[in-house]
């Protein structure tokens, strides 16, 4: 849904979070609508709510490890395709002989010699810049394993997260966290501490997040299991690193982590009284006064470097949100009432569309139209709420590409221009079914 930032804090594209085929739609009345049915019976959920002896969770092992489970999971990683990890097994290899992989994964775990591999480090291009980012993908069968886990823990936790944390939870996301964002600002919250946590995921102190899971889960193999994740190490280039601190970026289990890590901040901010808007690491801190902001950031600062933690001097700052260069959340400037996207979300967007239309394509005009269409029309369904005059240039600089495509195939050199808007003017983009961003916007918001 956004662009740029830490690897597990913005995802680039809308998605939506991914649920069990068993779960019921959302809107259910059900709070647990979402949880894998493969491991937590109704009399399990009921738990959840009313809550456990001493308030920690035994015997959960036999539940990651239960064939149902595992196959679940599976089909979440296999839906969700990826790279191989260090040992080379691609999705397809796994599929192939999936029946003896999870018989072999289940029995290892069963016996406890079940051992994780080292995570694969792939170095991507953040969106919108010229820096890169590191990500970790494991290996296909780690994958499964952590999100068998995954459906193990998450309820355990969403039980106690708060309500002012929207990352990588079940029906919770970026739109969510932006509209209370709005909010506040429309009541009179402006002033606002933009707080940037310096190289979060890499820098969780492992023996602090395992105190804190510890508060919930007293089953020591499970225990073991999420150390042995922290600490596999990571293969970059061909040299190993040892895993010291920190869960990596694009392990399925990361985001619970790194969410667990900051819920007793989420929990503390309340308690201070402070308005504060959490996704994954990318937090905001809305006042109603400098003085409080300036009180805000004390406070947090304070908190941070207690959990092991760090902000970055440069980038943690107050914005008074009412005046001249706002601040900037999940993919969005803020400003005297107004957002927009911000310069590296529609940089991002142009760098796909410039992708989609090289001068020199040879897809016949439906074919760069069509994967435009899909382009614009998810860039468009996170940011069709910006002001109004966002869409216009780049309409244009979208059919500018188009008629320079078209340009070239005439024989002609250079970008379109001149005569182009007469010979392919609006109307001939528009009959041949191009999504128009202006279109959209005046559809989706007509007031």
């Amino acid at each position: 849904m956004q662009e740029g930032g830490d690897a597990m804090s913005q995802p680039t594209d809308p998605q939506p979070t991914a649920v069990p085929a068993t779960a019921k739609q959302v809107g259910s009345t059900d709070r647990w609508w979402w949880v894998e049915t493969a491991v937590w019976t109704e009399r399990m959920r009921a738990a959840l709510d009313n809550g456990v002896k001493g308030g920690k969770w035994f015997s959960l092992m036999d539940k990651v490890y239960a064939p149902a489970n595992l196959q679940a999971a599976w089909a979440r990683v296999r839906a969700n395709a990826g790279a191989a990890g260090i040992d080379g097994q691609t999705i397809a290899a796994f599929e192939a002989n999936e029946h003896w992989e999870l018989h072999q994964l289940h029995e290892q775990l069963r016996t406890g010699n079940y051992r994780p591999c080292a995570v694969r480090r792939a170095w991507i291009d953040k969106p919108g810049s010229t820096d890169q980012r590191p990500l970790g993908i494991p290996a296909v069968r780690d994958r499964v394993v952590q999100t068998a886990l995954r459906h193990a823990l998450e309820p355990i936790w969403e039980a106690v997260f708060a309500d002012t944390s929207f990352g990588f939870r079940p029906g919770r996301g970026c739109k969510d966290a932006l509209r209370r964002v709005d909010e506040l600002l429309t009541t009179g919250h402006c002033w606002v501490v933009d707080v940037d946590l310096r190289s979060y995921f890499d820098s969780i102190p492992h023996d602090r997040l395992m105190e804190v899971v510890r508060q919930r889960v007293a089953d020591g193999r499970v225990l073991e299991l999420i150390t042995s994740y922290l600490r596999a190490g990571i293969m970059d280039g061909g040299q190993f690193e040892e895993s010291e601190q920190g869960t990596p970026q694009g392990a399925v289990i990361s985001p619970l982590l790194a969410n667990l890590y900051l819920n007793d901040l989420d929990h503390e901010a309340r308690q201070q009284g402070l308005a504060m808007v959490r996704y994954a690491d990318d937090i905001v801190i809305l006042c109603r006064s400098r003085s409080e902001a300036e009180r805000a950031l004390a406070w947090v600062r304070a908190r941070v470097e207690a959990k092991g933690l760090s902000l970055h001097s440069d980038k943690t700052r107050l914005v008074d949100a009412t005046q001249l260069g706002g601040f900037e959340f999940l993919g969005y400037h803020f400003e005297r009432g107004k957002r927009w996207p911000r310069k590296k979300s529609l940089e991002a967007l142009k760098e796909r569309v410039r992708d989609q239309t090289p001068r020199t394509s040879g897809q016949k005009l439906e074919v760069v139209i069509s994967g435009l269409n899909d382009i614009l029309r998810g860039w468009f369904g996170y940011f069709k709420h910006s002001l109004a005059t966002t869409f216009v240039p780049l309409d244009s600089w979208v059919r500018t590409r188009l008629r320079s495509i078209l340009r070239k195939r005439a024989g002609r050199r250079g970008r379109g221009r001149g005569s182009d808007h007469q010979r392919y003017n609006n109307d001939f983009f528009a009959e041949q079914g191009l999504f128009s961003l202006v279109g959209a916007r005046a559809r989706a918001c007509p007031s």
